[in-house]
């Protein structure tokens, strides 16, 4: 086990709530072993571009708990392994940079790296740690589909606003008796959708796993008038598709994964046409990633922080702290980002959903 005494940290990805609370708990515990901690800003920029770090201490997290976003910055476009480039003709070239952002991290005099981020900000620390840097990544993000961990933080957070928002459109759609389509978050995975469509007393959610048809859609919003019941409210994840059709896609820019929505607006649209009834929609994007951290994640973002902390005191390297049943536990990088989690068709929250009479469109 080699001596731990300079260790970097940074955020990658989409921004998310907690992201702060695992710096504040890096620090502190770094400090308290003994250990200098370096915050690199924007993520793997701070380790590519010069004056892009600086020191942190116990003083400079003192406050930061609650607050949303994170101190060092983030970016999901600047991936060492394809780092987009311009050139002499205005166009990009994808370039590795890896080489480059090891030898930065050694004249730094880093020992050790803990990266929080997603699945594209972990594959890279997964890619850095088999050139010999020593690696602990920390799992973030609000659309809970990272592979082994129960959850990421950021996710309660996402769900409790997502919540509270259908709780109040509730209200303007049992007033005008109209359509109410929330387009929520979670790219191709539908975590937030499911958790906060129930939680929200939502009547119908759509959401990845489970391509709908918009006609069973029309036919749930019919019954429901014809019952008395004027209104629906609906929730769509932004990666939800129609059967046999495609995801909606807005877009996608140089150095970044192609960028997902309007999915809402086009449910909302057909099932004016198919029900004759008034459809509204309304995009909650980027809120779900802002504001301060709920309790729970907090708490799971300190306990995250701490832990990668003990990792590289034990000598670990290559590996993500995950929540488990059983409490925190290390698993492989090379295991946590195989895959996507996605939301399982046999499970008791999908059984509860559509017990309590919820349509999923198919």
């Amino acid at each position: 086990m080699t001596s731990i005494e300079r260790l970097g940290i940074l955020t990658g990805g989409g921004d998310a709530p907690g992201l702060n609370a695992v710096i504040r708990a890096v620090v502190k515990a770094a400090c308290n072993a003994g250990i200098e901690c370096i915050g690199l800003e924007d993520s793997f920029d701070g380790l590519i571009e010069p004056d892009r770090s600086r020191l942190l201490t116990p003083r400079d997290v003192t406050g930061i708990l609650r607050l949303g976003g994170t101190i060092l910055g983030t970016t999901n476009r600047g991936n060492p392994l394809k780092f987009p480039t311009r050139q002499a003709d205005g166009s990009f070239l994808e370039v590795n940079r890896c080489d480059e952002l090891i030898a930065h991290f050694k004249t730094a005099g880093l020992d050790a790296l803990i990266t929080i981020g997603g699945d594209g900000t972990l594959q890279i620390g997964d890619e850095l740690a088999k050139k010999g840097l020593r690696v602990i990544g920390v799992p973030k993000t609000i659309d809970n589909d990272l592979d082994r961990t129960f959850m990421t933080f950021g996710f309660d957070t996402a769900v409790s606003f997502a919540t509270e928002c259908l709780d109040r459109l509730h209200t303007t759609a049992t007033s005008h008796r109209r359509i109410m389509v929330v387009e929520v978050m979670g790219r191709y995975a539908g975590w937030i959708a499911l958790h906060a469509g129930i939680a929200g007393n939502a009547d119908i959610i759509l959401i990845p796993e489970i391509p709908y048809e918009i006609e069973k859609v029309a036919e749930v919003v019919r019954a429901r008038e014809r019952t008395g019941r004027l209104y629906t409210v609906i929730v769509v994840a932004e990666g939800a598709r129609p059967a046999g059709g495609n995801v909606s896609v807005l877009g996608k820019a140089v150095g970044q994964a192609e960028k997902l929505g309007g999915v809402g607006e086009k449910v909302a649209r057909e099932l004016e046409e198919r029900t004759g009834r008034e459809a509204r929609t309304v995009v909650l994007g980027h809120l779900l990633r802002g504001g301060s951290p709920t309790s729970f994640d907090r708490l799971v973002a300190l306990r995250f922080g701490a832990a990668a902390v003990r990792a590289i005191e034990q000598g670990q390297s290559a590996v993500m702290v995950a929540l488990a049943s059983s409490g925190l536990q290390h698993v492989p990088l090379a295991d946590a980002i195989r895959r996507m989690k996605t939301v399982p068709l046999a499970s008791d929250t999908l059984d509860t959903a559509r017990d309590l009479g919820i349509c999923f469109g198919d």
